[in-house]
């Protein structure tokens, strides 16, 4: 008896003794923030309120969506960077939280330093839409097109450094042609704008277009992915029209504020997976052309680290500033 109770005491201490245990074994202890830093409506929104209820169900605690736009995203970034590192207050990141550190020279926080990756959770493929009128039938008519009249195609962004600014540049780029960039506030007011003939391309997501293709407002020229779409099978991959690479995705991640205990870390991570395969998730997600991403938080480091790797030589030749 004697030797047992030591065993249990002893063990019991060095339960203790280990960072983090004691509050991961009580985690979740109160409703958890799921801060997106976009408007409502967004694909970080879309993603957030999408998953928000079956991470509910895999933690077993209310999950709180809240949207705290402005500065590039870096606003709702600043708030899960200095939120106490105890899993109740987490961040859907995305494209803009690899490439503002390129664009900001000054930031409230440091980035990647003050997150800890959770998990991937959706990649989406960009789209290249033209309007039903444009004379190109095809990506390669479209380069030929930039190519012989350099300077005067034009292209809308949702603004400086964002996505749509930065993937498209790079399809010129790659293209060998030159076309004008041409930001505004949103993709929307951008698409309505190349609709009415302003500019000869965007580039945008199967999500944000759906209404304008389904209209017959716009038509797909090129899918930006390594293979084509299922929901577009009659679209070719941008790759195929062209020959040189260009897939390019919009992606949502998961993020904790940095020094949160790794047992938390793997408990939010086994919940954003348990929430991802479920039946009714994969049936939206096909829905609306976006791939569910389950991950490990080391496989969302790698594609955070790769991203950044990738895009800051792009950002400093395009010459992107922030508005």
């Amino acid at each position: 008896m004697k030797i047992s109770r030591r065993r249990t005491f002893g063990a019991t201490a060095a339960l203790a003794l280990m960072p983090g245990l004691g509050r991961a074994q009580a985690y979740p202890s109160k409703p958890v923030r799921l801060i997106v830093p976009y408007s409502a409506g967004g694909g970080a929104d879309t993603t957030a309120r999408l998953i928000a209820p079956k991470l509910q169900e895999a933690l077993g605690q209310t999950i709180v969506v809240e949207n705290k736009p402005g500065a590039g995203g870096m606003i709702g970034d600043e708030i899960v960077a200095k939120a106490a590192p105890d899993g109740h207050t987490l961040l859907i990141g995305a494209f803009a939280h690899a490439v503002n550190p390129a664009l900001f020279p000054k930031m409230p926080f440091r980035t990647p330093d003050d997150f800890a990756p959770v998990s991937l959770l959706v990649t989406v493929p960009e789209l290249m839409v033209i309007t039903p009128s444009h004379p190109a039938k095809s990506v390669a008519e479209l380069v030929a097109l930039a190519k012989a009249q350099p300077g005067k195609l034009s292209y809308a962004s949702s603004g400086n450094g964002g996505m749509i600014h930065l993937a498209s540049y790079l399809f010129a780029t790659r293209a060998g042609g030159d076309a004008l960039h041409v930001p505004y506030r949103g993709s929307a007011p951008g698409m309505v704008d190349m609709i009415a003939g302003r500019h000869g391309f965007q580039i945008d997501t199967l999500q944000s277009s759906k209404g304008f293709i389904d209209g017959g407002k716009v038509r797909v020229l090129g899918v930006a992915s390594d293979k084509r779409l299922k929901q577009l099978p009659d679209v070719p991959t941008i790759k195929e029209s062209t020959g040189f690479d260009f897939a390019i995705n919009t992606w949502y991640a998961a993020y904790a504020p940095a020094k949160t205990p790794r047992p938390i870390i793997d408990r939010l991570n086994a919940a954003f997976n348990q929430a991802l395969k479920q039946p009714d998730m994969m049936k939206k997600a096909d829905e609306l052309a976006i791939e569910l991403v389950q991950s490990t938080p080391e496989q969302a480091k790698k594609f955070y680290d790769d991203q950044m790797a990738f895009w800051d030589p792009i950002i400093k030749q395009s010459g992107a500033k922030p508005e």
